[in-house]
């Protein structure tokens, strides 16, 4: 079997683990495969620049799961019409009987497009998704492999900077989290109050914004004199569905790009308070930093690589691998499948019953924590 591999859309801190799940699984199989990757994910399908993986040494394979993005590189690339013959050629050309495409919501839509051009083209080519996003907005699946790193960077970021504000309570400090149109990283912020004890405000973008309330609950806690920490998506969105600041740019998707929440409701703040603020924006460092990285999320990872290309041996194809959690005593996940017709272009949000006012309730805590692959930082407090 001739298997191809590509990545899309953002990379996350655990997407080369499940590329070094592919490459080992298939290495397992003991079959007689050739393995290639799509430089740049399909714009490299599309251009004919595949990188040959078969014979890569053991040592680039063992660093993978220590390297954040992705060692093939990704692309945000929607495709057209003319693309999919060129992309069905290509695959043809190289005699590839397995395609495996590891991405979020979007790029399980292209996934599930190949895999039916496939089969009305009678080509014997089986495809297959593997999960992965930071935003956790992928359906069907308990959660997303990159999840749990970010929102372990979330949680810690909120409590280092969080510590801050509260050593030195002069200003409010606003902080930017990535997640686009869903609060899952946001909300893991919210774990960060356990580390700091400093008063936080957890702002989602499935909870439209009042800012006159905000204004004045803001306004209350600070005056406690024990600093404030707000906590924003990216897509956070006002009382009349609009975002509260854009980038004016649109992605190859079609997706507005968002940006600069913190720093519009920094302005806000100091315009109407009189308090100073200040913005922080960790950005990409929330799904490039190794150091906070998740180990239940580099082991989740791994594994559905490596399911993918198992299914695959097994003839399974138009699926994606899903992870299914079990929150006992101890965590542990099992793996499973789902049609990828049921989670392309699907958009999983943060459920509404687990946000509390300015905060996230219990539930998403209790969701949530396994998922950061360790205890958190526990910082003294003399005050």
């Amino acid at each position: 079997m001739n298997i191809l591999i590509a990545h899309g859309g953002g990379p996350t801190p655990v997407m080369n683990s499940s590329l070094q799940g592919v490459i080992e699984g298939v290495r397992a199989s003991r079959r007689k495969c050739k393995l290639y990757a799509g430089r740049y994910g399909v714009e490299g399908i599309l251009n004919d620049d595949l990188i040959d993986l078969t014979d890569i040494s053991e040592s680039t394979i063992q660093k993978l799961s220590v390297t954040p993005a992705s060692a093939i590189g990704s692309c945000r690339k929607k495709l057209g019409e003319a693309d999919y013959p060129r992309i069905l050629d290509t695959l043809v050309r190289h005699g590839i009987d397995c395609l495996l495409y590891n991405g979020g919501n979007d790029s399980m839509d292209t996934c599930n497009k190949l895999a039916r051009l496939a089969e009305n083209a009678r080509l014997d080519l089986t495809v297959m998704g593997i999960p992965k996003t930071i935003d956790n907005d992928l359906a069907i699946t308990d959660h997303s492999p990159g999840f749990g790193s970010a929102a372990r960077f979330a949680a810690i970021t909120a409590g280092e900077i969080g510590s801050d504000a509260a050593a030195l309570p002069i200003h409010i400090v606003v902080m930017e989290l990535m997640g686009r149109n869903a609060g899952w990283i946001t909300g893991a912020a919210a774990l960060g109050k356990n580390i700091s004890k400093c008063p936080m405000m957890v702002l989602l973008p499935e909870n439209l914004l009042n800012i006159e309330s905000f204004l004045k609950e803001a306004e209350a806690r600070f005056k406690l004199g024990k600093g404030l920490l707000v906590v924003v998506s990216e897509g956070i969105r006002d009382l009349d569905n609009q975002p509260i600041s854009e980038s004016g740019i649109v992605d190859g998707f079609g997706h507005k790009v968002p940006g600069g929440a913190a720093q519009r409701i920094s302005d806000v703040i100091m315009q109407n308070l009189g308090i100073k603020s200040r913005s922080e924006k960790p950005g990409l460092l929330g799904r490039s930093s190794m150091p906070y990285i998740s180990q239940i999320d580099r082991l989740e990872a791994y594994a559905v690589g490596r399911a993918a290309v198992e299914a695959a041996f097994k003839g399974d194809t138009g699926k994606m691998i899903t992870i299914e959690a079990h929150r006992g005593k101890k965590y542990e996940f099992s793996l499973g499948a789902v049609a990828l017709d049921l989670v392309a272009n699907k958009e999983k949000k943060f459920p509404v019953e687990w946000i509390a006012e300015w905060d996230v309730a219990d539930e998403f805590i209790d969701y949530c924590l396994p998922l950061l692959g360790g205890s958190l930082p526990a910082f003294a407090h003399l005050r």
